[in-house]
């Protein structure tokens, strides 16, 4: 049987206290093997220098870092530089994002979509990257209705991108039912499962509330049921979390993308639970 490939997402840190906690977080989380480490890139490329040097720090320290670049608001020769960046420091894979527009800021700027992103990616560097594009078996929030977001899906995957991550989901049936449709258009590309440990579950709520992810109604109610009993909503959470996992493994799911939340502890539990790393 293959064996998944696991990776790993991190923010970059905002402070020396935050810096030191990543690089022991990092540390615990490279006994798991994992392929890569991703590093997210703020909204504008607000985070670009945190981003960079955190992406820096992880190759340096021998493992393959991928950082996040989204294009929206940015231009051709602004993302250019930041290609020619990553390719003198020896970085080969890259998440390429639509990415969302700073508060304030009207100018989208150059490109428009994330395939025009991959699509220049590939026209200015060739297959020096491997990329990697986001996938939602929800369907993004803002997309007009499915049939549109599996037409912007496919033409992410003809732009070039070699493979997706997929936003966070807690429905097993929503990723199989994706990939599906997606094969039956022609599209090939591994889709790996993006997952999200659960460690508070009213932080869970309000960023799945923001971001389009639909939470089950017998989880929420769970959930709430205890209250404020941490133990307990750790406790459940990994059992949800590990459940799904091993279903979409069982379902053909190529690997596992951990949203960490720079946090070692529940995405360490989980693998150690599925036997991983």
């Amino acid at each position: 049987m293959h064996k998944p490939e696991l990776s790993i997402e991190f923010f970059p840190p905002q402070t020396p206290d935050g810096e030191e906690k990543l690089r022991a977080t990092r540390a615990t989380l490279a006994a798991l093997k994992p392929t890569f480490f991703s590093v997210t890139y703020g909204a504008g490329g607000s985070t670009r220098e945190r981003t960079f040097s955190t992406v820096r720090e992880i190759a340096a320290d021998g493992f393959e870092a991928a950082p996040h670049l989204s294009c929206i608001g940015s231009t051709r020769a602004g993302i250019r530089e930041i290609l020619d960046d990553y390719a003198s420091a020896g970085i080969r894979r890259i998440v390429a994002l639509r990415g969302d527009l700073p508060s304030g800021v009207g100018d989208p700027g150059e490109f428009r979509y994330a395939n025009e992103l991959v699509e220049f990616i590939r026209a200015e560097t060739g297959d020096r990257f491997r990329i990697e594009v986001a996938a939602y078996p929800e369907w993004h929030p803002q997309a007009k209705n499915p049939k549109d977001d599996l037409a912007a899906f496919r033409r992410k995957a003809e732009a070039g991108a070699d493979s997706a991550i997929t936003q966070y989901f807690y429905n097993l049936d929503a990723y199989v039912h994706f990939v599906d449709q997606v094969r039956a258009m022609g599209v090939e590309i591994p889709i790996v499962p993006g997952i999200m440990p659960i460690a508070s579950f009213s932080k869970l709520a309000r960023f799945s509330d923001a971001c389009g992810a639909e939470l089950p109604r017998w989880m929420r109610r769970k959930f709430e049921g205890y209250g404020d009993d941490t133990d307990s909503i750790r406790a459940f959470g990994l059992d949800v979390v590990t459940n799904l996992c091993e279903r979409l493994l069982a379902a053909g799911a190529p690997g596992l993308h951990f949203y960490s939340m720079n946090q070692a502890g529940l995405t360490t539990a989980i693998c150690e639970r599925l036997k991983l790393g």
